[in-house]
């Protein structure tokens, strides 16, 4: 004790001061996951927000579109040419062009975004359900190629040799493809041989399985050369050495050591080829390849709205803005994951 130092006891059941103190900065600086860092980043990133929450209300409007048309009272489906009070809907003397609302696009209160020229089908109505097709194709396709690349980049970068020598070699070959030509000349092939070798109509259920698998197939090659660069830096390691000095196999090592270290290069992955399958959807509906009629795509109304938009483009606008606003988030919402992820983004 120094000179003039008076000493303090704290009273009876209190702590003092200093204990305080280090107490909350230990609990201040207590380590965190990789995953809690990201969160903690994300909800500080407003656009990372922003985006999410569209994203989440575009897919409940897809799941409850059943419900959201029912409220609107008309199917995607059902042609219209007469309104509650009897009124007739299309102008049958003038080509079949909807009769009033903006630009003659027959929007009224029961036709909140107007009418379809020609079959009076609802524009809202499609538009909900076009979510749907398209956003299940696109899921579907992004579960494909990430299933396929994570397993094939990680079997390649583990094993090397002979094996990973095949396997690059099958990367280089499906990269090279021009997918979009394959992808339009192989789709309709492969409907038609199903429907003839197994009895399968050729519905849109059939056509949206097949977009599903031929997008996945051809886009799994490029992932899983990234899950091959960082599965051979991975299996260095001290944690995967130790499993296999106590004589675990190559599946455990493989699946329980070296695919969780994967798992932040997979999340960023699927948020940014989620909108590419988004757009690849819609680009094959306008060609003539993708889902048929009358089931409603986001691509199928923009192909439809190609032989109106010069009367009206407000038949173009909709379903290319609800597929700009979709895509416009996937891609804000990718960029933020992938930052979030990376231990040295800088966060302001």
């Amino acid at each position: 004790m120094t000179l003039g130092a008076v000493e303090t006891t704290p009273p009876d059941g209190e702590l003092p001061s200093d204990h305080i103190a280090d107490t909350a900065e230990a609990k201040q600086i207590e380590g965190r996951s990789l995953g809690q860092i990201a969160w903690a980043r994300l909800k500080k990133d407003k656009i990372a927000m922003i985006s999410a929450i569209v994203i989440l209300l575009i897919i409940a409007m897809a799941i409850f579109a059943p419900l959201i048309v029912k409220i609107s009272g008309f199917p995607p489906d059902q042609p219209n040419f007469k309104d509650s009070n009897g009124k007739d809907l299309l102008d049958t003397f003038n080509g079949g062009i909807p009769a009033g609302g903006l630009w003659g696009s027959g929007m009224s209160s029961e036709h909140w975004l107007g009418i379809e020229p020609q079959n009076g089908r609802d524009v809202f109505a499609r538009l909900v359900y076009g979510a749907r097709a398209s956003l299940l194709v696109a899921l579907g396709g992004t579960i494909v190629a990430v299933v396929l690349g994570t397993i094939v980049g990680m079997i390649a970068g583990y094993f090397r040799g002979w094996v990973d020598g095949v396997l690059g070699r099958v990367m280089d070959i499906l990269l090279s493809f021009p997918t979009l030509l394959f992808i339009l000349a192989l789709t309709p092939v492969i409907a038609d041989r199903a429907q003839a070798t197994f009895g399968i109509p050729d519905n849109n259920g059939l056509r949206m399985g097949v977009l599903i698998f031929v997008l996945g197939f051809f886009g799994w090659a490029y992932l899983a050369r990234i899950v091959r660069g960082q599965t051979l830096s991975i299996r260095e390691r001290e944690f995967v050495e130790a499993a296999r000095s106590l004589g675990a196999g190559p599946g455990y090592v493989i699946f329980r050591q070296i695919l969780p270290n994967l798992i932040p290069t997979l999340l960023v992955y699927s948020t940014l080829i989620i909108p590419t399958y988004i757009t690849a959807e819609a680009a094959l509906s306008f060609l003539g390849v993708g889902v048929k009629e009358p089931t409603s795509s986001w691509g199928r109304m923009i192909s439809d709205a190609s032989n109106w938009y010069e009367g009206n483009p407000l038949y173009l606008f909709f379903p290319g803005a609800m597929l700009f606003i979709t895509v416009l988030a996937f891609n804000l919402l990718g960029d933020s994951v992938r930052d979030a992820l990376d231990p040295r983004a800088g966060r302001s």
